[in-house]
């Protein structure tokens, strides 16, 4: 969400709280209290709209937050000097030998699949 969408979303509230307060001087202007003025449906709209929106510009900062801090881990990591990395590779190299089981030679490969081989439908397999 980029920042045209955040400052749309700016005139938006800036636009719904001008009419809340038109709205909420129009009701006071009628004589009518401030309690019965929240229950006017035209008034919990915008009251409800502007929370929308309230809620739409927390996600944008949340994920502008989130992109300063991964590009702030990228530089960290590209400044880390070159042994660190390199004994990093050493220990997965280690591990990974470390876990390496039997190795199974090709010739006990090609037997195995020997064996499982079967015959096409229909012929009778001969005893070689």
């Amino acid at each position: 969400m980029g920042l045209m969408r955040k400052q749309m979303l700016m005139r938006q509230k800036a636009s719904f709280e001008q009419s809340l307060k038109g709205r909420q001087s129009y009701l006071s202007r009628k004589g009518i209290k401030s309690l019965e003025a929240e229950k006017d449906t035209i008034v919990k709209k915008l009251q409800a709209d502007i929370r929308a929106v309230n809620k739409r510009l927390r996600a944008i900062a949340d994920n502008d937050k989130r992109t300063e801090e991964t590009a702030r881990i990228k530089v960290e990591r590209a400044a880390l000097p070159k042994e660190q990395e390199i004994g990093k590779s050493e220990k997965s190299k280690k591990a990974h030998e470390e876990g390496k089981g039997k190795k199974v030679k090709p010739e006990t490969i090609k037997k195995k699949a020997e064996e499982k081989r079967e015959e096409p439908a229909g012929q009778v397999k001969t005893g070689d």
